[in-house]
């Protein structure tokens, strides 16, 4: 499978994904990921900066809050047309194009950052996509991304229960394991009758190990800056009870890597 494989899945995905996530069941996003992700960001006042895998525009539009201008693509078409007609406090500051990770329609040294919120691991020619990122990225800028954390998210998976049902751990395997998988499911959020209305979500899943996905970045010539795990915090585990088994394993890893100026 390669990207423009994978591109087919995520616009048969994509209309849905948006529909449901504007409904607010998104909730490892709202609640969690993003919070977490743009506490973490740099001030990004006046620069200009460039959302990969910017699916519905959710996350490109906040970044863009904070006084970036953005250019934004996503291998979907749906997604792109989706994110370009929503509303959005700075419409001018905002491009969307539709454009592939692995061939970015963009000039040399043109971004002073770069963020991929969720969407690297999905796909298939990562290796390509950090060189990518590392030429059109200026002497000096940055890039910040967010992926399923791959030391819990190996291809043979599942929650551990105590006797009362209590989520307690994870059975996780076949780590060094380089297999494609089609994951099916829809945001467990979701009420019943939503998830009887939607097909399950089908994602393309490639599995590379930690010391692979700091290869990636190293190979590129990035420099690694910052590392976080997000959980969910008494206060978060309390209003949005869906997060708190973050709590229990990060189920997100959130990395900032740099070009040397």
């Amino acid at each position: 499978m390669d990207h423009r494989e994978v591109g087919k899945y995520w616009d048969a995905n994509a209309a849905a994904w948006t529909e449901l996530a504007r409904l607010g069941y998104d909730v490892y996003r709202d609640c969690l990921n993003t919070p977490e992700f743009l506490e973490m960001l740099p001030d990004v006042t006046g620069l200009m900066g460039v959302d990969i895998g910017c699916g519905e525009g959710h996350n490109t539009r906040r970044i863009a809050e904070f006084g970036a201008d953005m250019a934004a693509f996503d291998i979907s078409r749906t997604f792109v047309e989706l994110a370009a007609a929503a509303p959005s406090p700075m419409p001018a500051d905002i491009v969307y194009c539709r454009a592939s990770a692995v061939e970015m329609p963009f000039g040399s040294s043109t971004f002073d950052f770069a963020v991929a919120t969720m969407s690297l691991m999905d796909i298939p020619e990562v290796d390509r996509v950090f060189m990518e990122i590392h030429r059109v990225l200026k002497p000096g800028g940055f890039l910040q991304f967010s992926i399923t954390h791959p030391c819990f998210g190996t291809p043979r998976w599942r929650w551990v229960a105590d006797d009362s049902g209590t989520r307690i751990g994870v059975i996780c395997g076949d780590y060094f394991e380089h297999r494609e998988h089609i994951d099916e499911w829809l945001f467990g959020a979701a009420p019943r009758e939503l998830k009887e209305k939607f097909p399950l979500f089908r994602v393309p899943r490639f599995y590379h190990t930690l010391s692979e996905w700091v290869a990636f970045i190293l190979n590129a010539g990035l420099v690694i800056e910052e590392v976080r795990e997000p959980s969910a915090d008494d206060d978060t585990a309390a209003r949005c009870p869906d997060v708190a088994d973050t709590r229990i394993i990060p189920l997100f890893l959130h990395a900032r890597c740099r070009k040397p100026g």
